[in-house]
Formats: C-alpha cells, structure tokens, sequence
C-alpha cells in the first residue's frame, strides 16, 4: 500500500525510497516486529481467559510435557497477523505472487485454527481429522499452483527446475499442478509435526523463509539470473516483503515462545507457516531447493512416516518416538539442547540450499 506513494515522488525525495524493495522490506520487518510485541500479551490473556485449560497434552508423550499443561495455543494468529497486516501495507499489491502466498497462509491458517479449537473446546488431542485436512489443503494448494502457474513466464509453465544443473527443465505437463500442490501441503504437515518443543519450530521456519526470500529476490531480477545462470520469473522479487513481515512477525512471536512458553503456536501458525513456504517455493520455481532447505522438516516428517510404517509391518519400533525431537527427549536431551542444535542444523541446510544459486 505505501509503495504508491512514491507516485508522488520526483525521483529525489522521501518518498522515492518507497519504490526499493530493500527499503520496504526493512519496513515491513520492524512494522511486523513492532506488531508482535504490542498485540502479544493481550492476545496471550485473551487466549489464557477464553481456553481456560489451554492445549491439552498428550499422555503417551514425554513427562516433561505435563509441566506445560494450561499453556494457551493459537498463538500462530499472531505471526499470521502481523505477517498479514504488514505486507498489505509495504508490498505492491498489484503483484499476483504475494497475493497467491497471502491466500496460502490465511487459508491454512484457517484448517489450523479450526483444529486448535476443537482441540481445546473438546480438551482432547484429536481435533478435525485428518481427512478433512488434508482434503481441504489438497483444494488449496491446486487453486495456488494453478494460480502460480499462469503467473509464470510461458517458457516455465508446468516446468520442473533442477537445482545445480544449468538451463534444465523437466515438462510435467499437467501433472505439475498435482506435484505442486504435494510440496505446499508437504510443507505445511511437515512444520506441523516438527512444532512439538518451545521455540522449535519458528526459528527454522524463518530460516528456511529468509534463504527462500532471498532466491525468490534474486530469480525475480534479469541482472541477478543472468550472473546466477537461473531462470527469470518477473515479479517474484516482491515475496522477499511479505518474507520479511513473516521474519519479524515469527521474531515477535518468539518472545513469548522462548522457554518457558507463555503460549504455542499450535496449528494455526504452523500449518499456515509451512504452507507459505510451500508456496514461496512454487511460485520462485525453486520445490526441489525448498526440501533441502527445509531438510530439517523432511527429516521430522519421514521419522513419523518411518516410524508408523515400520511398526504397523512388525509391532515394533524404529525410535523411541515420534517425530524425531521427541525421540532425543526420551534419550534424555533436555529441551534447549534439542531446539538450539536444530536451529543449528536448519541453518546449515539454508546455506546450503542458498549455494545452489551458484553452483551450477
């Protein structure tokens, strides 16, 4: 929204700074920072006085847990809002890419927050099922790669891009929409499951989104893909405002999700969360980088597939539980040690995603 005032500008002024993307995203980052901690402990009561018990906590899980019982959850509508607020009001909103990854997060948001309440209305750990889950962010995720896809250049259309390799494309055809719309809901899941400790998730999530932003900046650019030998996709570049608003939204939040938790992001932010990243990837023609990026997700992802394959076939099991954060715990990894190496190790598998620019 500020971006058209620099339609007043003569080039020299104040409002001329409004058209650099740098400039709005270092707005959209401290406005989205600033939200986080005005509306965080109000929403934080509200949450306390409306659930009363807070997130129910699983019996079969680890001891440890039971301390957290009355903890509120929904504390994602926090992200997703500061997210929201700040990149309608520093991204160009004639640019089909940010709106395409705004419907993403609010509508998985949406599937979230309807778990989370029946959760806590319920005060039980199953809310809607799965079914309806993954049904309703099947039909999501087709209506944004659909979206994505006419937005692309004509060349990159139902094309698959390969990280390291120059110039290569692969003609999905139709079924690019099917394998797109596996990464944004694969993406969303994943971030689901890997949210299970104080902090765990939100500090990989803006990771995994800061190096996303910074690839969806560069291939948005003609000068940057030619030097990078990637493929140029026009208006791309604008997402690394709303990565920015995601940044300093999940920063805000931290705050309060730092342990001891004052609240969890439950199912709201971390559905919507994963389910932009997703996003993000489809649209900057980038899927495959974001499951190396996102490696840390994948891996908490396949360790509950590994761990309920295994045990339906032979009664047993692989780890001592699942997702894998939890099989650490068991082993006795306290809490910060688990979070503070992940958030190492997601860190590392960002740059190493990041190195796939150049590396060709």
């Amino acid at each position: 929204m500020l971006y058209w005032l620099s339609a007043w500008s003569d080039g020299g002024d104040f409002f001329n700074l409004f058209r650099y993307i740098t400039f709005r995203s270092g707005g959209a980052f401290m406005t989205a920072l600033i939200f986080g901690f005005i509306f965080g402990r109000p929403l934080i009561n509200v949450l306390r006085r409306k659930q009363g018990k807070g997130q129910p906590i699983r019996e079969d899980g680890p001891e440890s847990h039971f301390a957290k019982s009355g903890t509120p959850t929904m504390g994602g509508l926090l992200i997703v809002g500061a997210c929201l607020f700040s990149t309608l009001l520093w991204a160009r909103l004639d640019n089909p890419f940010v709106w395409m990854v705004m419907f993403v997060t609010c509508a998985f948001g949406l599937i979230g927050f309807a778990d989370d309440y029946a959760k806590v209305s319920k005060q039980n750990v199953n809310g809607v099922s799965g079914r309806v889950r993954l049904g309703l962010g099947f039909l999501i995720a087709a209506i944004a790669a659909y979206w994505a896809t006419i937005f692309h250049p004509e060349p990159l259309q139902y094309q698959l891009a390969l990280p390291y390799f120059k110039n290569t494309l692969i003609n999905l055809g139709v079924f690019f929409i099917p394998f797109a719309m596996f990464v944004i809901v694969g993406a969303a899941n994943s971030v689901n499951l890997t949210d299970g400790l104080d902090g765990l998730a939100i500090m990989p999530v803006m990771i995994a989104a800061g190096a996303l932003g910074i690839i969806a900046y560069a291939v948005g650019r003609v000068d940057f893909t030619e030097y990078l030998d990637v493929h140029y996709v026009p208006g791309t570049g604008e997402m690394i405002v709303f990565v920015a608003s995601l940044c300093g939204g999940g920063l805000g939040f931290l705050w309060y999700n730092a342990p001891p938790a004052a609240v969890f992001m439950g199912d709201t932010g971390s559905l919507a969360l994963g389910g932009a990243l997703g996003a993000i990837a489809v649209a900057s023609k980038h899927e495959i980088v974001l499951g190396i990026i996102g490696g840390l997700f994948v891996v908490e992802a396949l360790s509950v597939i590994i761990q309920v394959f295994y045990f339906k076939r032979t009664g047993k099991r692989v780890f001592l539980m699942a997702p894998i954060h939890h099989h650490y715990e068991k082993k006795g990894w306290s809490e910060p040690q688990i979070v503070i190496r992940f958030w190492i190790i997601a860190l590392i598998l960002a740059m190493i995603g990041l190195a796939t620019l150049k590396i060709r």
